[in-house]
């Protein structure tokens, strides 16, 4: 069976594609590049001794896009293609909705015109907004509090108004909390090309002397020590939901709505004195004021996950701590 994965030598993206072919998936990627690298592409073989197939086009180009559904029968379509900082989308948002929604609009064309009606589409927990209670579950109300969370939900509504009007279509969309860690071979990780927007890396660079110290953005929050709560989950434990998606999407014609985070919330300190203490290194930090965007707390249920997936995170906070910065001792 073949899948194409759209931004697979990303972060989550290149570890879905390791899980995919050490499942006996085939494999086709398209990258742009704009946020990842090409060594994943070879680190993604390296770790599994399997092939992959690659294309660097832009997603947005449908000419490409097209060549690329008629050179290959393509089963399924798993898509993780799109700019997800959420401090850039607030302040530069026609850029995430040109590029997020474009792609998104010309995948999908691309797919009816080729039959190709099995998708697995990365959304976010961010399309809850302010949650109305904790834990968060896939019927609460849905809202946004900065333009990236925005595209996000607009996709949803585009695969949902698709699947009403064509029903063959069977699609997954996974909402994901907060993955950070890496593969165990340290050959693949989170490695921003720039000052990094998510905690996890940035703790790392302050870990390594890369960058002075880290800011953790507000410490007044209704938590309890006044830092912002998130779910976080392992990458590696992420890629596995995608497979347990792909599984379902292929019998059975419907689309369904799944969060995917371990149903723990561990705040901002949590992270850096545990990434401190399993490491054995200083992370220097300083507190400065709140984010535009930023909510106090956000931790999924992931009861319905397993339920319909069979799935369950199995990796805990030391683990990712541990996992997160052996990949960047290994590619030092």
């Amino acid at each position: 069976m073949k899948v194409l994965v759209t931004g697979g030598a990303g972060f989550i993206g290149s570890h879905t594609c390791v899980e995919l072919l050490e499942n006996n998936y085939e494999v086709i990627i398209i990258d742009n590049f704009s946020n990842s690298n090409k060594d994943a592409l070879n680190n993604i073989q390296k770790i599994t001794n399997k092939k992959i197939k690659f294309y660097e086009q832009d997603l947005c180009n449908y000419i490409e896009l097209e060549n690329i559904f008629k050179e290959n029968k393509i089963n399924a379509v798993i898509h993780f293609a799109g700019y997800k900082a959420v401090g850039e989308s607030v302040s530069n948002p026609l850029k995430y909705y040109r590029n997020n929604l474009d792609s998104t609009l010309t995948l999908l064309e691309v797919m009816k015109k080729y039959n190709c009606k099995n998708l697995v589409f990365s959304s976010s927990a961010t399309v809850y907004g302010t949650p109305k209670a904790l834990p968060i579950k896939e019927d609460f109300p849905l809202s946004t509090t900065n333009p990236y969370g925005t595209t996000k939900l607009i996709i949803e509504g585009i695969l949902k108004d698709l699947y009403k009007s064509d029903n063959t279509f069977s699609i997954a969309i996974l909402r994901y909390f907060n993955p950070i860690g890496s593969h165990k071979s340290g050959l693949i990780g989170e490695n921003p090309k720039d000052i990094p927007n998510n905690l996890m890396p940035y703790i790392v660079k302050v870990a390594t002397k890369e960058l002075k110290e880290l800011s953790i953005y507000g410490n007044d929050y209704d938590t309890l020590d006044g830092t912002g709560v998130r779910d976080y989950i392992h990458v590696v434990d992420l890629a596995v939901g995608h497979i347990k998606a792909i599984e379902k999407i292929c019998n059975s014609q419907k689309l369904d709505c799944y969060n995917l985070g371990t149903g723990k919330g561990y705040s901002v300190l949590d992270l850096v004195k545990t990434f401190e203490k399993v490491n054995n290194v200083k992370v220097s930090y300083k507190i400065v004021e709140r984010r535009n965007g930023d909510i106090a707390s956000c931790y999924s249920d992931p009861s319905y996950a397993l339920k319909e997936l069979n799935f369950k995170a199995t990796k805990g906070i030391e683990e990712m701590c541990l996992d997160a910065y052996n990949f960047v001792l290994n590619n030092k």
